[in-house]
């Protein structure tokens, strides 16, 4: 069915087609339900001790294999209530959020709403003239626009902030020669996209994206009556934490989420499910290639590697250095077109919660972790690794 739109505007800008969520078997931890026993015990084997290890207490794990999908559950949603993570346990996804900006802007892009060649400077007037205003949007949504900090500074609160302090910056390399992770970067492709959308950004992805993905459980500002679903973050120390908002926080690293629903969107970008022709030709232009950047090649947000890979070389692309340390970067002329044959992940942190997200297309098996605590992105990376590995062995 088509998705109502919150105004005419938005009818025309962002018509997608809402389809039933895809079935799917799900168990908590010790109770298969319908699930493959085989799968459960792989995921089981790769999750319980990384639990132990870490004194985590909730992980929700879900599972693609040669298409079906399942959802595991393990610990508490919270360590005071002693609740259960549930099929419903929303958790923080930090920067895995950036792939539905990039998705919104691939979109944009195909509605004729922007170009990613286009320059920042044509959305943001104010920014004419400057350095950050010749940056271009596909600089945005691969981390190359010259060398933004990790973090928007601690002393803007505001967009008008934002923009007086892209008026003053200066690059530390050209566009288009590093890559350096940045929240501000993504943050205003998304502030962009939205504009070039006539509307804000967050009501776009929760009233328009994530219904058109069927994707019932996600939400960027968790409402009142859902926030008994919502997991209680912990800190590397075991404090409780959830993640606050700022500026750019909606587009960089603000979606709320289960499982079951990110589960959805990867069998979305495995075009494994049913969902608006544009939306999915907007999904599968997010595994565009435009940079190589070490050992990754750089997607519109989504890293890739060619497959299989080894373990190392995703420790290597997935290492804390990526996130902080400049790394050059040699744009792929013309851009590489979407690759099946490859494995593409994300990570994401907030103080309290960790993500990891990977699939492999060609083969149609991938994973989501989630968990209620920020634990080593390499863990998590080895944990993911492990059960897909098993997951291709047992397809052959």
């Amino acid at each position: 069915m088509k998705l109502r739109a919150v105004s005419v505007m938005a009818t025309a800008v962002f018509a997608l087609s809402a389809m039933a969520p895809a079935s799917h078997a799900a168990g908590e931890a010790g109770d298969t339900g319908d699930t493959d026993d085989a799968i459960k015990t792989v995921v089981d084997s790769a999750i319980e001790p990384l639990m132990a290890k870490y004194h985590v207490p909730g992980m929700a794990i879900g599972v693609i294999a040669n298409g079906k999908t399942y959802v595991f559950d393990y610990g508490v949603a919270s360590l005071q209530t002693g609740k259960p993570v549930a099929q419903r346990t929303l958790f923080e996804i930090g920067s895995v959020s950036k792939t539905f900006t990039a998705t919104l802007a691939a979109y944009a892009q195909l509605n004729g709403q922007l170009k990613l060649s286009d320059e920042t400077q044509k959305y943001l007037p104010s920014l004419r003239g400057s350095a950050f205003g010749k940056v271009s949007l596909l600089n945005l949504g691969t981390h190359t626009p010259g060398g933004l900090p990790l973090q928007v500074p601690d002393d803007i609160h505001d967009n008008a902030q934002l923009l007086q302090y892209f008026n003053a910056w200066k690059p530390a390399h050209a566009p288009g020669t590093y890559r350096t992770y940045a929240n501000p970067g993504i943050g205003t492709l998304g502030l962009i996209t939205a504009r070039s959308m006539g509307q804000d950004f967050a009501p776009l992805i929760e009233q328009h994206m994530f219904p058109a993905l069927g994707m019932r459980s996600s939400y960027i500002h968790v409402p009142t009556a859902k926030m008994s679903d919502y997991a209680q973050g912990y800190t590397k120390d075991g404090a409780p934490v959830r993640m606050k908002g700022g500026v750019l926080a909606d587009e960089a690293y603000g979606v709320k989420t289960t499982a079951a629903d990110m589960v959805r969107f990867v069998q979305a970008n495995m075009n494994l499910i049913d969902v608006d022709s544009k939306l999915q030709r907007a999904i599968t232009a997010t595994h565009t290639g435009y940079f190589k950047a070490g050992v990754l090649t750089q997607d519109l947000i989504w890293e890739q590697y060619a497959y299989p890979v080894a373990l190392s070389t995703l420790h290597e692309g997935n290492a804390p250095a990526m996130a902080v340390t400049p790394t050059p970067a040699a744009a792929i002329d013309p851009p590489l077109p979407p690759q099946q044959n490859v494995w593409i992940n994300k990570t994401g942190s907030t103080n309290g919660f960790g993500t990891y997200v990977a699939f492999v297309p060609q083969k149609r098996v991938g994973v989501v972790l989630l968990a209620n605590k920020n634990f080593p992105i390499e863990d998590r990376v080895s944990a993911a690794y492990r059960i897909m590995s098993a997951l291709v062995e047992s397809a052959q």
